[in-house]
């Protein structure tokens, strides 16, 4: 599996001169918890929603202070054709949430540490599913429909 497959878009963006402020309306306004901060094609660093907590406001930055004052740079990146395999490790050498995904010199997406836990829990799934049919006594295929089920639940003693 390529980390293209995990990642989710579109990236929620802001430039370096973005204010504190700005940025946080923008991640309120996007439901996110994390931005990346770019100028142009470049991606200068990412925010999270505790770098605005911790480096600004505990540190007591104003309102106005641009936002690559507090965001973590360089941010850390993989390329959309890796295996997902490598953001697992990236994100574990470095000790970052959220990586930045790229297709060539071009931002693609962001792999959160949600997106990789969903991916462990589809392989466990996966893992375990011929046990499932063992366990059920059910052969493997797919899923009954509802009328399936529908009759099952008027069949007597069910």
């Amino acid at each position: 599996m390529r980390t293209r497959d995990v990642m989710r878009t579109p990236v929620v963006t802001v430039s370096p001169d973005a204010t504190l402020t700005e940025t946080a309306q923008r991640m309120r306004d996007c439901t996110v918890g994390c931005v990346v901060v770019a100028s142009g094609k470049t991606i200068q660093g990412v925010v999270t929603d505790r770098d605005l907590t911790v480096r600004g406001l505990a540190a007591q930055a104003s309102a106005t202070t641009p936002v690559s004052d507090v965001m973590t740079a360089p941010a850390l990146t993989v390329r959309a054709d890796d295996d997902v395999d490598e953001a697992y490790h990236s994100r574990r050498r470095a000790g970052v949430r959220r990586l930045p995904v790229v297709a060539g010199d071009r931002l693609a997406g962001l792999v959160t540490m949600d997106d990789l836990l969903m991916d462990v829990s589809r392989r466990i799934g996966a893992l375990l599913e011929p046990l499932s049919w063992c366990a059920l006594a059910e052969p493997p295929g797919p899923p009954h429909s509802e009328e399936d089920a529908d009759k099952r639940s008027r069949a007597p003693g069910l």
